[in-house]
């Protein structure tokens, strides 16, 4: 597995990490204890060290599963988890990103992930009762601590990312970003790459949708599945957004490779510093996924894939109202 830099600060992770919380929580029912523990030590035994959750996966069950299948492995591994979210009964309730909440969740991640410091620890979503430099500040004091390693920002914007690193370097940004949700290239991306930031997409395979596995009749459980209630995936804009899985089918067919693979190989290929965590929750998706470090996109290949994708318009927004509200602006 070929390894990347998260910009300056010193990690070196693989060029693909693996996002976790599909296998407990967000796109249909949690996976069985052990084929999630299974898929976790087969990423590790692939090359994988780079391995991404939450609290709120679950929440809480997330990081118990990542917990006990990292342990025979731990101290060759970069742990990620977050804070950022007020919950109740399994819902989110707002942001919450006070000192107080952050040392909690932080003490009771350390227990669920069964070690004694995160490497990575991002704010999930920015909170706008609390500021930036009083959650960087209290994030530098559980580095100062030994408990925390490195501070990373989910769904943030430019400016907060700048306000943020002044008090202590930011070593990564978790934004969506793939071949249909580009608004980090516009402020964020430029951004990290002028401080020496990573930039870890989460959902760079489209929240599934840009494996081309998804038609216009596939049905989300809207209690188990968040992209029940995201725009993007009713079936009108399945229908219309149709265009993109065409595009990808094409370039995929010439490549001899399949709709994820380029969608991930494009992803790598935007910057050195951009590591994408695809969400794999089968031993099959893992295989298919990290034979895209493989693949090469020359930049005739990629000049042609932006020409195309200005052409295609996208219909629906990438998540809904309420989290949209809770993202910064690009």
């Amino acid at each position: 597995m070929k390894k990347r830099k998260l910009g300056a600060s010193g990690l070196e992770v693989s060029a693909i990490g693996m996002g976790c919380m599909n296998l407990s929580f967000g796109t249909g029912p949690a996976k069985d204890k052990r084929m999630g523990i299974a898929v976790i030590r087969s990423a590790f035994e692939n090359g994988v060290n780079f391995f991404d959750t939450a609290e709120l996966y679950g929440p809480f069950t997330n990081e118990l599963l990542v917990g006990e299948a990292v342990k025979p492995f731990r101290e060759e591994i970069v742990l990620a988890t977050k804070f950022g979210f007020a919950h109740e009964n399994g819902q989110v309730t707002g942001a919450d990103s006070r000192p107080e909440t952050i040392r909690k969740v932080v003490e009771n991640s350390l227990r669920r992930l069964q070690t004694d410091y995160i490497d990575l620890l991002y704010q999930h979503r920015v909170d706008p009762n609390v500021p930036i430099e009083e959650v960087a500040g209290t994030v530098k004091e559980l580095i100062q601590e030994g408990k925390v390693k490195h501070l990373g920002l989910s769904e943030a914007g430019a400016a907060t990312i700048r306000r943020a690193h002044k008090v202590t370097p930011v070593a990564a940004v978790q934004n969506q970003y793939s071949l249909w949700a580009r608004e980090p290239e516009q402020h964020v991306i430029p951004t990290c790459e002028e401080l020496g930031i990573g930039f870890v997409p989460w959902a760079p395979l489209g929240t599934g949708f840009l494996t081309g596995k998804i038609t216009k009749d596939t049905t989300f459980d809207g209690n188990t599945d968040l992209r029940a209630t995201f725009p993007r995936f009713t079936p009108e804009a399945i229908a219309a957004n149709m265009p993109l899985i065409e595009l990808l089918v094409r370039v995929a067919h010439e490549k001899n490779a399949s709709p994820a693979q380029i969608a991930l190989t494009w992803s790598l290929a935007q910057k050195p510093f951009i590591v994408p965590i695809p969400g794999m929750d089968k031993l099959e998706y893992l295989t298919e996924n990290l034979k895209a470090t493989d693949l090469e996109l020359t930049a005739n290949d990629l000049k042609s894939i932006d020409e195309e994708l200005a052409k295609i318009k996208l219909t629906g927004a990438r998540l809904n109202e309420e989290l949209l509200t809770m993202s910064e602006e690009q």
